[in-house]
């Protein structure tokens, strides 16, 4: 028996998840072909949602309407789940000197971050276990995801619902025709969109884009005593997971990079996390995992430049917990045709990537 949908998703990642979610509540048929793997970047992360990142302290991109659709997305998750994912706290950034402090005092006059930095002060209040002799900027707005138990819910909704099945997708199952795809012999879609993560620079549609993945680790520590109300960052994040216990993250390698843990990494988080508080602690996991990123730092949508029924979803990098659910509602328009895609992320500022030949093994008329 065949089943008909109107979108085919591949990937069931933080990016694919969300717009598989986005789809179905607008009535949307949706499948989704995940292999269920472990430490997926998704997985893997804090799930910080911070405004104002990078060593530039730059507001984010778009980020008075993407946090605000982040928030209410995830807020409507747990409603949906009857689970709890998101925690907003404030996100103290510490200064390293005194030329840091000056940087942002100086910055500060023009507002350049709007509502989303509420203090910034060379003495900012104590907090418990915390060193910062040269004060620093509290970050209103933000907070984290527990991206790993949202993602897990979901996951077994989806089963449990018929929506989504944990297997491996094959390219050469899929065929794509003037009325749709079809794929194997019991799916045909409308559409398919690939939400891939790393696994995009295979796929024989999309892998002319781009896509620079990179390795980040963390770690999580035990440090009774640290203050939990707030998101830490210097040089690194420390966010607080409860009962004592912190993911400390992350490093940024670019290819190439070992497979899994190393030692490297473990040495230089347990230093960051030793420039921020004089604690005990003690590293009690090691998670590894590649991101899916771009060098521009903007995420990879749109729709193949010479196969309409195939899109892609991908390249959300470190910021797919901010940026995923106010793009999904964005892409999701731009599936059902009522706007046009932000030229930011548009996959069109790549085609003169894309080769001339397209895959006709697996194209059909």
């Amino acid at each position: 028996m065949t089943q008909s949908v109107d979108y085919l998703l591949v990937g069931h990642g933080l990016a694919g998840a969300t717009l598989a979610a986005v789809l179905r509540q607008r009535g949307r048929r949706v499948l989704v072909l995940d292999p269920g793997l472990p430490d997926t970047a998704s997985s893997v992360a804090a799930g910080l949602l911070n405004p104002v990142a990078g060593k530039r302290l730059a507001l984010g991109w778009r980020m008075a309407e993407l946090l605000p659709a982040a928030v209410a997305y995830y807020q409507q998750q747990e409603q949906e789940l009857g689970q709890e994912f998101l925690r907003l706290l404030p996100i103290r950034k510490l200064f390293s000197s005194v030329a840091d402090q000056n940087d942002a005092m100086a910055r500060s006059a023009d507002r350049p971050w709007q509502d989303f930095v509420a203090e910034i002060s060379p003495e900012l209040p104590p907090l418990a276990g915390v060193r910062q002799t040269f004060g620093g900027m509290l970050i209103a707005g933000g907070g984290y995801l527990r991206v790993r138990e949202l993602l897990a819910a979901q996951t077994a909704a989806g089963l449990r619902e018929g929506w989504l099945r944990q297997e491996t997708f094959d390219p050469g199952q899929l065929v794509i025709g003037p009325a749709g795809v079809t794929y194997g012999t019991a799916v045909h879609a409308g559409h398919v969109v690939f939400c891939e993560g790393a696994a995009a620079r295979y796929n024989p549609w999309f892998n002319w884009l781009p896509l620079t993945p990179n390795q980040g680790e963390v770690l999580d520590v035990e440090c009774p005593g640290l203050a939990e109300t707030e998101v830490l960052n210097k040089g690194a994040y420390v966010v607080p997971l409860g009962n004592g216990r912190f993911r400390v993250g992350a490093t940024y390698r670019w290819p190439p990079f070992a497979a899994g843990t190393t030692a490297e990494a473990r040495a230089e988080l347990s230093q960051r996390l030793a420039d921020i508080t004089d604690l005990p602690f003690t590293v009690v996991q090691q998670w590894a995992a590649v991101r899916p990123a771009t060098r521009d730092r903007k995420p990879l949508l749109g729709t193949h430049p010479a196969l309409p029924s195939l899109s892609i979803c991908n390249g959300f990098g470190s910021k797919g917990v901010l940026m995923a659910p106010g793009l999904a509602g964005h892409f999701a328009d731009v599936l059902e045709g009522t706007t046009e895609l932000w030229p930011e992320v548009n996959i069109r500022r790549y085609f003169s990537l894309y080769p001339a030949v397209a895959p006709a093994a697996v194209v059909s008329s």
